[in-house]
């Protein structure tokens, strides 16, 4: 079994906070008159602030799904592991967009996930613990590397005032019975997830789960938080919304209303502290070691009954310990738990070693849920010193031309767009981040390698169809193809150094990005007079002069490698062949064949010879 890491969080709170006194300009009046309850549930609960996925016209602004998507890109933009790496990606929420198909479903074609397992929890706020101990134990017993786990909720479109119109349960007073406006003032949208590893970042703090506990008393009570019918005053239900004769009779009647029993909700509080006592027995909590709290509590009413109930029990958690943002954030229901962790974990108060303890509780049916962490501090070894972030346009020289000053202009920002792209690939991402493995490195090297050993043909080729008046050109050309010759040689002893079979190198194909920047290369090479094809020297030429060193003595630094493994990366930035690279380059838009047309075609290649190049390291091994 492997120890499971929780190595990256986030979250997604839509539009802005609005505070209690904008709320009902977001949910609307019900028949146009002002609560006269809000101010009372506003007390009891504590919250001052909240998210909507509405507009003040009561409009949904994102989806359910749509936020989950949101998150789980806050979360990768922190993680080594990119959309194609998940393998498990495991959802939670009270009421999804849609009845079919399931919301797990839903996220992943919003997100852009790849193939992989999934799982859909629907419960309320306990969905949370469900589709985290779904994922832990996916990467635990070795079945998922990388798994997501995701959480949303979009309760506000179901108490807009609009949603009452007609409805029989609206008193004269414009009053809604007190089991949906308890609701009403308590909850808010939003969405949180986590990407969960057998091994910590390198980087960052990871949360280390070393247990999660969930037990549901469905058995022993009756429905406490629901949606879909009306209870029976004896508890029963006679039918749901689906047995009505239409949809507008179930709707008019209140069964579609989500609603809490207020004589019932109490017992939540009972029943998570029971639990806790259990697991203090069970040895699996020692009160005097947890650190951190995380307790989801929906409404600061209810604090101090837990307290209460844990000093009865002779344990007693001291203020500081504890961690919460509801009143900053409101009630996220299954979501809450991720924001609250996610808020945490970048608050920069967390400790080596440290053990949080969360507690998320559900009064659905009565739902206790529990989770042990521990905080793991990122490793000093393979630590990345290397300043790879910053990005510097390869610097070009002109004879202050209004054609040569256009063309710098338009590549330098083009250089920009393109480096900031490439930092958001997902093998990038794990060079930045120091959780590159040795077996990544050498994908990427096999993959390269393909792409690399073409390049000294299509420049031969683009050299061949130079015509003779531009016969200075046309040798530069032909310098550049063996240097590029040289290039390729120096990657596979880099790659066989490192542990690869020489085998592979002979026998490997490109990867789809791959075939199209060659396909591209040897379609531009082919026409008469080529010069368009400086744009592609300067993004791969630029490639080396800023950019590939820096990636190799990362990789270097954080693989313990030596200078023999990645001296293709490192000797482009100082080699004098790379330095002749930019120096032809620069002839070239300095003689006469420098025209505006010529420049526009030579800004468009670069464009599109950056972004095939991207997306030859987006595709690794996908042939």
């Amino acid at each position: 079994m492997h120890k499971v890491f929780i190595t990256a969080t986030g979250k997604f709170l839509p539009n802005t906070p609005i505070s209690n006194d904008k709320m009902e300009d977001y949910l609307g009046r019900i028949n146009g008159m002002p609560s006269r309850t809000k101010d009372i549930f506003l007390r009891k609960n504590g919250i001052k602030s909240r998210y909507y996925a509405l507009d003040t016209h009561q409009q949904t602004t994102h989806q359910a799904y749509q936020m989950a998507a949101v998150a789980i890109d806050d979360c990768l933009g922190y993680a080594a592991a990119g959309k194609q790496d998940i393998d498990f990606l495991s959802t939670a929420t009270t009421q999804s967009d849609l009845p079919v198909p399931g919301f797990a479903s839903m996220v992943q074609g919003e997100s852009g996930i790849g193939t992989c397992t999934l799982a859909s929890h629907q419960s309320v706020c306990a969905a949370s613990i469900m589709a985290i101990q779904n994922a832990w134990m996916h990467v635990q017993a070795g079945q998922a590397r990388n798994a997501v786990a995701c959480a949303a909720e979009l309760p506000s479109r179901m108490f807009k005032a609009s949603r009452f119109a007609g409805q029989s349960i609206v008193g004269e007073d414009a009053a809604l019975p007190a089991d949906i406006d308890f609701l009403r003032w308590m909850l808010s949208d939003g969405a949180g997830a986590m990407l969960l590893q057998p091994a910590p970042s390198r980087t960052g703090v990871s949360l280390e789960v070393e247990w999660i506990d969930l037990r549901s008393y469905a058995h022993q009570y009756e429905l406490c938080m629901y949606t879909g019918t009306n209870k029976q005053a004896n508890g029963s239900i006679t039918k749901t919304w689906l047995d009505y004769e239409s949809m507008s009779a179930a709707d008019k009647d209140g069964a579609i209303n989500l609603k809490q029993d207020m004589q019932l909700v109490d017992n939540i509080v009972k029943l998570g502290i029971q639990r806790f006592f259990e697991l203090v027995d069970e040895n699996k909590i020692s009160p005097d070691a947890i650190d951190w709290l995380v307790c989801h509590y929906s409404s600061h009413h209810f604090r101090k009954q837990i307290t209460d109930l844990l000093e009865k029990g002779g344990v007693n958690i001291p203020a500081e310990k504890w961690f919460t943002n509801l009143y900053t954030v409101g009630n996220v229901g299954a979501a809450s738990i991720f924001v609250m962790l996610d808020e945490l974990l970048r608050s920069g108060k967390l400790q080596h070693g440290q053990q949080i303890l969360c507690m998320v509780p559900e009064s659905g049916r009565f739902i206790t849920g529990y989770m042990m962490l521990r905080v793991v501090a990122p490793a000093n070894t393979g630590t990345v010193t290397e300043d790879i972030a910053t990005i510097k346009a390869p610097e070009i020289r002109t004879q202050q031309k209004p054609v040569q000053e256009w063309l710098v202009r338009q590549l330098t920002g083009l250089w920009f767009d393109f480096e900031r792209s490439l930092q958001q690939v997902p093998i990038v991402k794990k060079i930045f981040n120091g959780q590159l493995t040795l077996e990544e490195y050498k994908r990427l090297l096999l993959n390269l390698r393909q792409q690399v050993i073409d390049g000294s043909q299509w420049i031969a080729r683009a050299a061949s169809n130079v015509s003779m008046q531009y016969f200075h050109v046309r040798s530069s050309f032909i310098r550049h193809s063996s240097d590029e010759h040289r290039d390729y040689q120096i990657l596979e002893k880099n790659y066989i150094n490192c542990g690869g079979n020489e085998k592979d190198l002979y026998t490997g194909e490109k990867n789809i990005g791959s075939e199209a920047l060659s396909a591209y290369m040897f379609q531009r090479a082919s026409q008469p007079d080529p010069f368009d094809l400086l744009g592609g020297m300067f993004i791969i030429e630029g490639l080396g002069n800023r950019v590939s060193g820096k990636w190799g003595r990362a990789i270097q630094q954080q693989l313990q490698l030596n200078a023999d493994q990645v001296s293709f990366f490192i000797y482009h930035e100082s080699s004098d062949s790379n330095d002749n690279h930019f120096e032809r380059f620069e002839t070239a838009i300095q003689s006469e064949l420098l025209t505006q047309e010529m420049a526009q075609k030579i800004v468009k290649t670069a464009k599109v010879v950056a972004r095939l190049y991207r997306m030859q390291l987006e595709e690794l091994d996908n042939f």
